[in-house]
């Protein structure tokens, strides 16, 4: 369906009548005006640089040029159609811990640093699938919604560093609730949030906000980073490492059984760093493959669902 967008500009093809009337008036005047003279062949003939014929076709372009001029500000447009279009990518929500603890060398060079890499190496396999990063320690942040520009979303997890939330802590729970909110709530299908973190010192509404979380339709998936026996924190104001109020080095350990907890209350699968390799080995190469089994697994509430969501991870 065409239509006009302003249609105020429609009266100006009226002014044309003005103009072809004007033109018709000059001419006429002319005419009469060389047989008042004399015979027309011959007086026209005296007139120097002046031409019956050029001077009609100089009308005629002016008056063509107006028409499209006042049809171009009227701005013709055509109508568009709603056409039903089949999804084939999946929404996949990263939720990075970047506490201090994060910052343990148990895993080499820094865990913060392995888990940023984790994500990259999710994006080179992700196709057609939106990815979005959530931020927390003591507190969350969105810090980049649901997007397929990968390089964007590189960009935004290279500026991701401990600093940029003051409040430390854990707030797992408040991750979870900003991720489930970063979705399309419309959606029930096709959604899944991945926890990076090591658990330590999480909030204890974790495990209700994961439940709350999988009613949406989002299945939680989460990835241990760090090691059981733990890590002392570097200390950037004295150059050693971080001690307690007695003087002990603080020493930062995985809490596994936090994040299997949160897996399982969110119908999905815990997996340790250690374990990357296989998980990647394990990823399709084509996103529309795994969104259909991914699909299905939701559905059906099985915990065997975050497995190929967890592969990406090497």
């Amino acid at each position: 369906m065409l239509r006009f967008q302003h249609t105020e500009y429609l009266w100006a093809p009226a002014l044309l009548l003005v103009l072809l009337g004007a033109f018709l008036f000059v001419s006429w005047w002319k005419r009469r005006s060389i047989r008042r003279i004399g015979d027309p062949a011959l007086v026209e003939k005296l007139f120097t640089g002046y031409s019956r014929k050029l001077f009609t076709l100089k009308f005629i372009l002016v008056f063509i040029a107006f028409f499209f001029g006042a049809v171009g500000l009227a701005n013709l447009q055509k109508g568009s159609r709603m056409e039903k279009i089949t999804r084939k990518g999946v929404d996949v929500i990263v939720a990075l811990d970047v506490s201090k603890s994060m910052l343990a060398t148990d895993v080499k060079p820094d865990r913060l640093t392995r888990a940023k890499q984790m994500i990259n190496r999710l994006m080179e396999k992700l196709d057609n699938d939106r990815i979005g990063l959530v931020v927390f320690a003591g507190n969350a942040y969105l810090q980049m919604p649901l997007t397929v520009d990968y390089s964007a979303a590189r960009m935004f997890l290279s500026t991701v560093t401990p600093d940029m939330i003051p409040t430390q802590g854990t707030e797992i729970a408040e991750a979870i609730k900003i991720s489930n909110d970063a979705f399309n709530k419309k959606e029930r299908k096709h959604k899944t949030l991945i926890i990076i973190s090591d658990g330590e010192d999480h909030d204890e509404g974790a495990i209700n906000a994961a439940k709350k979380a999988f009613e949406d339709g989002v299945v939680i998936n989460t990835i241990g980073v760090g090691s059981t026996n733990g890590s002392p924190l570097p200390d950037p104001e004295t150059g050693s490492f971080k001690k307690d109020r007695e003087g002990n080095t603080v020493i930062s350990k995985l809490n596994e059984e936090e994040l299997r907890s949160l897996a399982a209350a969110g119908r999905g699968m815990y997996q340790h760093r250690t374990m990357q390799k296989m998980w990647l080995a394990h990823w399709p190469q084509k996103s529309t493959a795994w969104s259909k089994k991914l699909l299905v697994k939701i559905y059906l509430r099985t915990t065997t669902v975050t497995s190929s969501i967890s592969s990406a991870f090497a």
